[in-house]
């Protein structure tokens, strides 16, 4: 169990949200939230690639300055 939830009141939880919201909301809902956290995956492997390059390029350049 999850904290103390079970999985009787989490799908009591669901039909009522379902019941307030309606499945085509609650799947618009779902499409968004999915490609809000893709867009932020791919942003933080852009950062990480972005670093990666930052590092290398000041490694090349650390070597220069020693072999200079």
């Amino acid at each position: 169990m999850l904290g103390g939830i079970s999985i009787w009141q989490l799908l009591i939880v669901l039909a009522i949200l379902i019941l307030i919201f309606g499945t085509k909301k609650l799947k618009n809902l779902g499409g968004d939230l999915g490609g809000a956290v893709k867009g932020f995956k791919e942003a933080v492997n852009k950062e990480d690639d972005s670093n990666a390059q930052a590092k290398a390029i000041d490694g090349e350049a650390k070597k220069d300055d020693k072999s200079a």
